[in-house]
């Protein structure tokens, strides 16, 4: 009986590091929902591609909300994430900057505020200083362009939430296009990067609604990691990612996403929405 636990102790020790060793030779990316209609399978192209290129297993966990997934990368359930700019700035101290899209060429997009097509009654929507008493959507409560932009506005207007007759969270960009172009709102504040991209790929939520006014440029949403992960163990996804406009397999990738290439950033570019945060009160950004 002795001899039976020794040797099953002796095999558990020398299993141990090859787990560990598996543990450590995996990725696992969070994101929120991407904006294509096959998410699941551009997941599994996108995960075996960087797979194939890192030489390690890939994976995607995709979730409704930001802080759902910062929750996974802050429990180490995921290695790294697709995240906004405004929790980005937000939890800065936590974070390291792994890499930034570049869409029409550019590391940046903006807000969109949008109404439902060929709305032209007199209680129409025609900027923010007429959404007193109107819907409004939301995206999601971390959301730069889908929150925190429209709040600084609705400031400059003169108003707040309070002066909304309601406002709700649709969590997800496509979902507010969808609510606006089905009236459920008024209008509604949206990733303009998002909203082109629905355009582009004949999405109704697009096709049934209009853009009356757009922001100043921003940082895109960038890729992440918890500021305790070693950047050795991220290296390689960084740099992968960085290659995916050298070659044919990644510059479809990159096109299903109309996205251009990734580039590694500095925090300096997320300093407008860093003062749009300080300027709204309850944003969490410290002045």
């Amino acid at each position: 009986m002795n001899r039976r636990r020794w040797v099953a102790g002796t095999a558990a020790l020398i299993a141990a590091p090859r787990v560990a060793m598996a543990q450590e030779q995996r990725l696992r990316i969070g994101l929120t929902a991407v904006i294509l209609a096959d998410q699941a399978a551009f997941l599994a192209r996108w995960a075996d591609y960087l797979s194939q290129r890192l030489g390690v297993k890939v994976t995607f966990a995709s979730r409704d909300q930001y802080q759902t997934v910062h929750d996974l990368l802050n429990n180490g359930q995921v290695d790294a994430a697709w995240t906004c700019g405004y929790p980005y700035v937000r939890f800065q101290s936590q974070l390291q900057l792994l890499a930034v899209p570049l869409y029409l060429g550019q590391p940046v997009y903006q807000s969109y505020l949008i109404r439902p097509l060929g709305a032209q009654a007199p209680s129409a929507v025609r900027g923010w200083g007429d959404m007193a008493g109107k819907v409004f959507a939301y995206s999601d409560p971390l959301s730069n362009s889908g929150w925190l932009v429209a709040q600084g506005e609705l400031a400059a207007a003169g108003l707040s939430h309070r002066d909304l007759k309601r406002g709700f969270f649709a969590h997800g960009h496509r979902n507010v296009a969808d609510a606006v172009a089905s009236r459920l709102a008024d209008a509604g504040s949206i990733d303009g990067y998002v909203w082109e991209t629905m355009r582009l790929q004949g999405m109704a939520g697009a096709m049934q609604t209009e853009v009356i006014w757009k922001s100043r440029l921003h940082a895109f949403p960038p890729l992440v990691a918890s500021a305790s992960t070693a950047p050795s163990r991220l290296e390689a996804l960084q740099q992968g990612l960085l290659g995916m406009s050298n070659d044919d397999a990644g510059r479809a990738l990159l096109k299903s996403l109309n996205l251009d290439g990734f580039i590694a950033g500095q925090p300096a570019m997320f300093d407008s929405i860093r003062q749009l945060a300080r300027s709204v009160p309850g944003a969490g950004v410290p002045a």
